[in-house]
């Protein structure tokens, strides 16, 4: 019994300590590893909205009649998705940059957003099709061109249909930006590599950077989460609206 219960002091003593070295770490990194999420949130961003830009274009080269469009997109596609990204930044990074000069935080921006693209353009791809065709028929038959009818009918219905998926690939591309550290950018997972080569304190630093990102995950499914609901309330609202109109006009 008495073993036990020296084990067992033993043991909370030894917790007790690594709870209390890693909030040190914790507070003497803050300041660090604060700035380097703001840059891990901007290169992120960046690379989103380039790369929803990209996913959109090349969507339309998927959809699209034209053949040599059409094999465009599925070569983009298969290139990107049949190598690492690792190698894309790299490339980038080490072999376009001796003829355009980027800064480390633009190839990386620039890298995530072709790779993020590739798989975006499936996303919305698929989202578009799911659309009934017959509205867009509808719409081109009382003389609506079609990329005002793509714009006021297809696309923000594609967009709500697209917007989970939409989020995991958020999510995927926010923790694909650690790889970024490796051309020399400072951004979150970056910043841990020098605190640890720093402190030697390599598990404790690597746990509070996890735990940085984790949180980062989590608030970003949280505002998804968040959009998707007032898009579906929006939606319903609007149905119950021309509901109640039809019902008037009937009476």
């Amino acid at each position: 019994m008495f073993i036990l219960c020296g084990a067992f002091h033993s043991l909370l003593k030894s917790i007790q300590y690594e709870v209390k070295r890693m909030f040190e770490i914790f507070i003497s990194t803050y300041p660090t590893l604060l700035k380097a999420t703001i840059v891990t949130l901007q290169l992120t961003l960046t690379s989103l909205v380039l790369g929803s830009l990209i996913g959109l274009l090349f969507a339309f080269f998927r959809i699209s009649n034209n053949k040599v469009l059409n094999s465009i997109a599925h070569i983009y596609i298969a290139i990107i998705r049949g190598t690492p990204l690792i190698v894309q930044i790299a490339i980038l990074y080490f072999g376009i940059t001796s003829v355009i000069v980027f800064s480390p935080f633009w190839a990386g921006a620039i890298a995530l957003a072709i790779h993020n693209g590739a798989y975006i353009t499936e996303i919305f791809r698929g989202s578009i099709q799911s659309v009934d065709r017959g509205q867009l028929e509808a719409a081109r038959s009382l003389g609506m061109p079609y990329p005002l009818a793509m714009r006021r009918i297809i696309l923000p219905q594609a967009f709500r249909l697209s917007l989970p998926p939409l989020g995991n690939q958020f999510i995927i591309g926010l923790k694909d930006s650690s790889l970024v550290a490796y051309v020399g950018l400072s951004e979150l997972w970056g910043s841990g590599l020098s605190i640890a080569a720093g402190n030697f304190q390599q598990l404790d630093t690597y746990i509070i950077v996890g735990v940085y990102y984790l949180v980062l995950v989590l608030l970003f499914t949280y505002f998804v989460n968040l959009l998707e609901k007032r898009l579906q309330r929006k939606e319903t609202n609007s149905v119950q609206f021309h509901k109640k109109n039809k019902k008037e006009v009937s009476l």
